[in-house]
């Protein structure tokens, strides 16, 4: 199997495609698709699609990119479990902003993360872009955790991290999942664009509490 996923189907300028870059887009598509809709199928699909993407940037010598996915695997399990019971008395998780407070120690973690990961990437791997690799992998880590939560500023995080994979994976020669984050660019601004749609309607359609009646003069 793993020898099937990483045959060549074809080639693009000169970088052979394998079988599990070509399943990684359609599934990837797919799973960011359905992320906008909020349709709770994103987590199967997304979990099958950082299977693949394990392999093939394993074999990209994208190494911390290729342990993210195991990350993902245990964060898609427990979005899929949070988009389920973890809402209101119903089980139903609604799209939120994300709290001063947490956008801190967001912050702080993504530094740590990112600090961590490029040490360790530079000095015990053979990787040419530890910097960028590490940059990425957090920023991919922060926004899998909003979007478990479905807070709208993680789109934000993502469209970031698109705009440093996009050429990252050019350099790198992945050409088919460089235009694959070049889509995810689009559907995280469509996603985004829904989310933030979705929180002005809840907005206006809460009922305003009656204020104090009038004092008569």
């Amino acid at each position: 199997m793993l020898d099937w996923l990483t045959g060549t189907v074809f080639t693009v300028w000169g970088a052979g495609t394998t079988w599990a870059e070509l399943l990684g887009f359609v599934t990837g598509v797919v799973n960011v698709w359905l992320v906008a809709r909020q349709h709770i199928a994103n987590w199967a699909i997304g979990i099958a699609n950082v299977l693949l993407l394990m392999v093939l940037f394993w074999t990209a010598g994208l190494y911390a990119d290729a342990g993210l996915q195991i990350v993902y695997v245990a964060l898609g399990v427990y979005g899929w479990w949070h988009w389920l019971f973890g809402g209101d008395r119903r089980g139903r998780l609604t799209v939120a902003r994300t709290g001063r407070r947490e956008w801190w120690a967001l912050g702080a973690a993504g530094l740590l993360l990112t600090a961590g990961l490029w040490v360790f990437l530079d000095r015990a791997t053979d990787s040419t872009v530890p910097l960028a690799d590490a940059v990425t992998t957090a920023l991919s880590l922060l926004a899998t955790y909003g979007q478990t939560r479905k807070l709208v500023e993680s789109w934000w995080l993502w469209i970031a991290a698109d705009l440093i994979y996009i050429p990252l994976y050019a350099y790198k020669g992945l050409w088919l999942t460089g235009g694959l984050y070049l889509i995810f660019l689009a559907l995280c601004v469509v996603g985004l664009r829904a989310w933030r749609a979705d929180l002005r309607r809840r907005a206006a359609a809460t009922p305003v509490p009656p204020g104090p009646a009038p004092v008569a003069a």
